[in-house]
């Protein structure tokens, strides 16, 4: 068994080695983190909604502007410029060479911000798609895409000059994830499939994969390489973690049907999206084994290092999917589909999975781009705040969903529902208020280890002071 020393931190300061991406990580993630905090606020007033519904009714207020706002902020604006940012620093880092171009990560970040910028300024004024997940415009889109193909291009030409032959596994995922997201994005801009049943499965499409080829593949391939680093060991399995990466291709892009049983859809069609939901146990086991068996004999050391944020990161993968696996079956379909049980299920996975999997990406990567650290008793308040406030909030969520479901099958009256489910609602706003407290700590640590002056500089100066 390896031995650790007590601290979770060194207590140091070093220059970047390499400035231009120590800039580029630093921008791509206080960008993000601005939207972080941004979109989860509204966010957090959309749910005080649902207990007190008279509170901010102007239309500029509503749930429906709200709502979307948050939804793609936190999809488009925070997590992608993150998990971008963040994959553009493993791919020059795990290949041993120079980002391949500084001015392309920065087109890159001011086209994903424009279209962020313009998506929530559409949504607010009323110009909605009116597809869940996409409902900026489509010219939006087309610069969210712009953005994402100018990302991709430097990640690919940054590991094409890598020294060793192999590519490091992070960047399969990485490089993929972007890959098959452009993809996603030109098949929801088509014209031809946004009418009746096309617009249908091509909704199903986009909605699940977003998530599944997009957010999940970065997400790992990012813990992939800062797992290693935290544990200053090598990843169980470099042959596990590729036949995850291909067995999460095979079986995810067919598994979004899962979410329109019982509607027009071919039978068929439904029926395959369940088949591919259970055999996505295949990757989502394997991923999770691969990680966890990278923990195995650390568990005093995890506990003092930003580690802790991707072992839950890894827990709520493994929940979150084997969660859908179970949602996708017809008879439970029947129970949880279109309460409140789903929006519990989808923070399990976007916050309790992707966010924890980026916020431990940051913290062990930032500071070794910047040379600057945070405070150990700030970064565990905030793993705590959201840690706990996550839990409270996909409970509540996951009680009021089943209590709506078995109201339906009684035969009970929907406003019945409501009023059984309302109690719960209190609680999903007391979690999201520690997790957006959660938030604002996160974003002092974000300073701290950019634009600030870390906690080791200033025990420096006081030693010097001295």
């Amino acid at each position: 068994m390896m031995s650790y020393t007590a601290t979770a931190i060194p207590l140091r300061t070093a220059a970047p080695d390499d400035p231009a991406l120590a800039r580029v990580l630093a921008a791509y993630v206080a960008s993000a983190t601005i939207w972080l905090v941004l979109t989860t606020a509204v966010g957090l007033l959309v749910s005080f909604k649902f207990a007190y519904p008279d509170f901010a009714t102007t239309p500029a207020l509503s749930f429906g502007r709200l709502r979307a706002i948050h939804t793609n902020g936190t999809f488009y604006a925070w997590a992608s410029q993150a998990l971008i940012g963040l994959a553009l620093f493993v791919a020059a880092r795990s290949s041993g060479a120079r980002l391949y171009s500084e001015r392309l990560a920065w087109i890159s970040l001011a086209l994903l911000n424009l279209a962020a910028v313009l998506g929530t300024v559409t949504l607010d004024f009323g110009f909605n798609y009116g597809q869940e997940y996409r409902e900026w415009l489509w010219w939006i889109r087309v610069i969210l895409g712009l953005g994402l193909i100018t990302a991709v291009w430097n990640m690919i030409a940054t590991v094409e000059q890598r020294d060793a032959e192999d590519i490091y596994i992070s960047n399969w995922y990485t490089i993929g994830g972007t890959l098959w997201t452009i993809v996603m994005v030109v098949v929801s801009l088509l014209p031809w499939y946004q009418f009746g049943l096309g617009q249908v499965a091509v909704q199903a499409f986009f909605m699940h994969n977003a998530v599944g080829l997009w957010f999940t593949p970065l997400s790992l391939g990012v813990s992939y390489y800062a797992l290693p680093k935290l544990l200053n060991r090598p990843i169980y399995s470099y042959s596990l973690g590729v036949f995850a990466f291909w067995t999460n291709l095979i079986f995810y892009p067919i598994v979004g049907a899962h979410h329109f049983e019982f509607s027009p859809l071919p039978w068929w069609l439904q029926t395959t999206a369940i088949v591919f939901s259970v055999a996505m146990l295949v990757p989502v086991l394997s991923g999770t084994a691969n990680f966890l068996l990278t923990f195995r004999g650390t568990h005093e050391w995890i506990y003092r290092s930003p580690a802790v944020f991707i072992l839950v990161a890894v827990y709520g993968y493994l929940l979150g999917s084997t969660q859908g696996t179970f949602e996708a079956f017809r008879s439970l379909q029947q129970l949880w589909h279109l309460t409140n049980y789903t929006v519990g299920h989808s923070h399990l996975t976007m916050y309790g999975f992707v966010t924890f999997a980026i916020w431990g990406g940051v913290y062990a990567l930032l500071p070794r781009a910047t040379g600057k650290y945070p405070y150990n008793l700030a970064m565990g308040i905030h793993f705590w705040l959201s840690a706990v406030g996550v839990v409270i909030y996909v409970a509540a969520l996951s009680a009021a969903g089943t209590i709506q479901g078995l109201d339906w099958f009684r035969g009970l009256t929907f406003i019945q529902s409501v009023e059984d489910a309302a109690p719960y609602w209190l609680w999903r706003s007391v979690g999201g208020s520690m997790m957006f407290a959660g938030h604002l700590v996160f974003a002092f640590n974000v300073w701290t280890m950019t634009y600030g002056r870390s906690y080791a500089e200033l025990a420096a100066a006081k030693t010097v002071s001295v």
